[in-house]
């Protein structure tokens, strides 16, 4: 075969032709909860709001299988690229997508049995819970479904068609934006109306996804693919672990997050609901900042991987510095919206009291102060998957949200009270960019006196 792009294409033209269709798509993927959010916070309230929050982590767990089976495979698939073992990266793609129909079901399986006491766990009060368990009810039937269309997206983009795993998320989210008014507001159906949206939306992009397994431009899929071979899945999920970690670090962080709130709001003039439901808005909110800098991310994960399998080094850590620039971008962006915009940022949510308005302010600005780096360490994690080195990588991942936010969670509020919460955020922020950049700089010195394979 012919030399792939991957290996002699400009940088630039490659990080735009793969990193824009991948901001799209998990910027879309993403709006899936920001959008059920906006119409129950219109139509229901911030109880609405409250439900949707605390029934996040499910949504979180979910993306973490995906990118545990669907990064790792798409790493090992672009790596087999880049040293032109075609066979193989069929191989794994098929084990990848059987890992992933498995993987749905027992969470869907375990989800809808533990639903009740899981809730509670998240940090629903009595007066959300009936909410939570309706919208999460619904919603659980289309994880399998998001597992699968989240793994393979990744898996088309590594086989360079970066546009068409767009398009697979965009589907469903259009989807789910057109009904959700409809569910919601006409039929009156409330938050079971927006569970149903976005399970249509998922079923929409699922059926596009699997028809691109007949379609991959650099391997033929044959039924010997489509087998669960358990040294090769290990491997697969090695070289996911990393994305993994760094999503069930986020789940974790939201169960400690929402539980601190609920019980030092309690402690303070704004009591457990309001605080639960301005978390929600904020790290929904932040989650649109973070989709484009993971889909940055994603976008850049085949032009390393393929150059570090080709020993292009030079070449990869172009890809990597100029993925940094336009990090630094987006986050600065977003940076002002957050402390400029507060008010109307929060108000598309939906209306409540001077008090509910009055700390979901304060939440915003303080918690996101430091979104300016926050990217930094995403990106490197990231980095260090695509080049098969997942332990560094699953480190890295785990600086922010479990070496630093949790602890910092959990011991700021005993001396500053539910500030203190807020305050955990732009510190963890900082201190995750310090160990980035010094592991980032260790790892292009080692690269430096490797040199690149002409």
């Amino acid at each position: 075969m012919n030399e792939n792009p991957l290996g002699y294409e400009k940088i630039s033209k490659l990080l735009k032709e793969f990193a824009l269709p991948s901001i799209t798509a998990t910027l879309v993927s993403s709006l899936y909860n920001i959008v059920d959010q906006i119409f129950i916070g219109q139509g229901v309230g911030y109880l609405g709001n409250a439900a949707t929050n605390v029934s996040y982590p499910l949504s979180t767990i979910c993306l973490a299988i995906a990118l545990l089976i669907g990064i790792g495979s798409a790493s090992r698939f672009s790596i087999c690229l880049g040293s032109k073992d075609y066979h193989k990266a069929a191989v794994i793609v098929g084990n990848g997508v059987l890992l992933m129909l498995f993987a749905g079901i027992i969470y869907l399986i375990i989800g809808e049995s533990l639903l009740p006491l899981l809730l509670k766990i998240f940090g629903a009060t009595d007066e959300v819970l009936p909410y939570a368990k309706q919208y999460s009810g619904i919603t659980l039937l289309g994880m399998p479904l998001l597992i699968m269309t989240n793994g393979i997206s990744n898996l088309i983009r590594a086989d360079g068609s970066p546009k068409y795993s767009m398009v697979c998320m965009v589907i469903g989210a259009i989807a789910n934006t057109i009904l959700d008014p409809i569910f919601i507001f006409i039929f009156q159906w409330g938050v079971f109306g927006a569970a149903l949206a976005t399970v249509i939306g998922q079923i929409l992009s699922f059926l596009l996804a699997i028809r691109y397994l007949w379609h991959f431009q650099t391997i033929r899929l044959t039924k010997s693919c489509f087998h669960l071979n358990i040294r090769d899945n290990i491997k697969t999920l090695y070289m996911g672990t990393s994305s993994c970690v760094n999503q069930i670090a986020i789940t974790f962080v939201q169960i400690v997050l929402n539980n601190s709130l609920t019980y030092y709001g309690a402690l303070s003039i704004y009591g457990k609901d309001i605080p639960l439901a301005a978390c929600g808005i904020v790290m929904k909110t932040n989650a649109i900042l973070l989709s484009i800098i993971v889909g940055i991310s994603q976008g850049v994960q085949p032009i390393i991987g393929y150059n570090f399998g080709a020993k292009k080094y030079k070449r990869l850590k172009q890809a990597y510095l100029l993925a940094l620039k336009w990090n630094f971008v987006v986050s600065a962006i977003g940076f002002c919206l957050f402390q400029i915009f507060p008010e109307q940022i929060i108000s598309i949510f939906g209306k409540g009291d001077k008090l509910y308005e009055e700390f979901s302010v304060l939440f915003m600005r303080t918690f996101l102060f430091m979104v300016l780096v926050n990217g930094v360490q995403l990106l490197s994690s990231n980095f260090f998957t695509a080049i098969g080195k997942a332990l560094k990588g699953l480190l890295l991942s785990l600086t922010r949200q479990v070496f630093f936010l949790i602890p910092l969670i959990l011991l700021l509020p005993l001396y500053f009270g539910i500030f203190g919460v807020l305050l955990a955020g732009p510190i963890a922020d900082f201190i995750a960019f310090v160990v980035s950049v010094l592991f980032m700089r260790k790892e292009f010195k080692q690269l430096n006196l490797q040199g690149d394979s002409i």
